[in-house]
């Protein structure tokens, strides 16, 4: 395998990489009912949490602008991520254990 080749092959690797990892962040929200999208005008417009992050052509893209306006806004984390957030940023101890608690039913 030539130089060229290599190069190909290595940069074909990271957009797959980094393709499974926006449909691997859209599936959790999906999933917890936290992503939101609809065709209008024209254009895809993406919500998460609530909160408008992108406006695209294509739904493609518009889930792939979704996933970097909202990591670069703090938008969209995982439940377990969004909780160690809470508990990072002064949380009160008793709303900690609240969270942390156990619901047999």
């Amino acid at each position: 395998m030539d130089a060229m080749q290599r190069v190909r092959v290595n940069a074909a690797a990271a957009v797959n990489a980094e393709d499974a990892s926006v449909w691997r962040w859209f599936s959790a929200l999906l999933e917890e009912r936290r992503i939101r999208w609809r065709y209008m005008f024209d254009s895809w417009v993406v919500n998460v949490d609530r909160t408008r992050v992108a406006t695209e052509p294509t739904f493609y893209d518009a889930i792939r602008a979704a996933k970097d306006e909202a990591d670069r806004r703090g938008l969209g984390r995982s439940a377990e991520r969004s909780r160690t957030h809470r508990m990072r940023s002064g949380a009160s101890e008793l709303e900690q254990q609240a969270q942390n608690e156990f619901h047999p039913y």
